[in-house]
């Protein structure tokens, strides 16, 4: 039976995005050295594949059972998109800070609603729009530390550009997900990431030598394959197959929140003011998308207008 067609509560999924991003805020600790002591490329094609072998052979006997060649089409689609996404923010990353980059790569929640628009043609409501807005300004205040003026490099821009996939890749789930198994497309969007990453390693960047691969990094590259790719992307396309891209990408946002969390207990920062208020402005904006709307104040509000 298809995992697609038993339907569980909403919150359930919504949980499945945090916990998502409770996972990829810890990777910012595990793994903060690790673009620039190896090639970005190499880096994203290596998790990618490896990520794509160990979930392919969990799930061998559905991978049997469900693999044709509409579920081929679509995973190799949506893995261009998860390649392309990962490829420009690991590289943007080795020309920018990881504050900025952090920032800069949150700014999907922004363009999610709209490209929802183009994907989906529903059109994003105000609730949709002010909670992004009231997001990346909680999600600046949090990343974004010093006084010096912000100003847009290189590696600034190509972190924007991957932004703009991350955000495509959301609102593509969201449309082709329900329907088909998402386990078994999480793994083909693996596959063909790895792939990318790799061709990308060979053409552009020198070939990673045996000293690189030290305990530390063997270390991190099984953290980014087994809970940064195997775990949190699975969980945040079936959560992505139950809940529209816009509040998925406040959930996923709170990613900033739990990075800033194990910063301050696993290596002793110091939490300020500004990131507080920026916590607070992060969950409002999910309140705003997920609990405005439904509330009786604002149905009276909408049918005073209407009248």
């Amino acid at each position: 039976m298809n995992s697609e067609k038993r339907q569980l509560p909403r919150w359930i999924y919504a949980a499945l995005l945090i916990a998502a991003a409770a996972i990829w805020g810890l990777s910012t600790v595990v793994i903060k050295d690790t673009v620039a002591s190896f090639p970005p490329g190499w880096l994203v094609g290596i998790r990618f594949l490896a990520a794509g072998i160990v979930l392919s052979v969990a799930l061998l006997p559905r991978m049997v059972r469900t693999l044709n060649a509409d579920h081929l089409k679509t995973g190799a689609l949506l893995g261009v998109f998860v390649g392309m996404s990962y490829l420009l923010n690991s590289t943007g990353l080795a020309y920018t800070t990881a504050s900025k980059s952090s920032f800069l790569t949150a700014t999907y929640c922004v363009l999610v609603p709209f490209l929802s628009w183009a994907i989906l043609h529903k059109r994003p409501s105000v609730y949709n729009i002010s909670a992004a807005a009231i997001c990346i300004l909680g999600v600046g205040l949090v990343s974004l530390q010093s006084s010096a003026s912000f100003s847009l490099g290189l590696g600034d821009s190509i972190t924007l550009a991957s932004a703009l996939f991350l955000g495509a890749h959301l609102a593509l789930t969201s449309k082709l997900a329900p329907g088909r198994d998402i386990l078994v497309l999480t793994a083909l969007q693996f596959i063909v990431a790895g792939l990318m990453g790799l061709a990308w390693g060979a053409v552009s960047e020198p070939w990673p030598t045996p000293e690189q691969f030290s305990p530390d990094m063997l270390f991190n590259l099984a953290y980014m394959v087994l809970a940064a790719s195997c775990i949190a992307l699975l969980l945040q396309n079936i959560g992505l197959a139950h809940i529209p891209p816009a509040p998925a990408s406040l959930f996923l946002a709170t990613e900033s929140v739990f990075g800033v969390a194990f910063s301050v207990l696993l290596l002793g920062e110091v939490l300020s003011s500004q990131m507080v208020f920026g916590f607070i402005l992060i969950f409002f904006a999910i309140m705003v998308s997920e609990y405005f709307p439904t509330s009786k104040f604002m149905k009276r509000v909408l049918a005073k207008r209407q009248k």
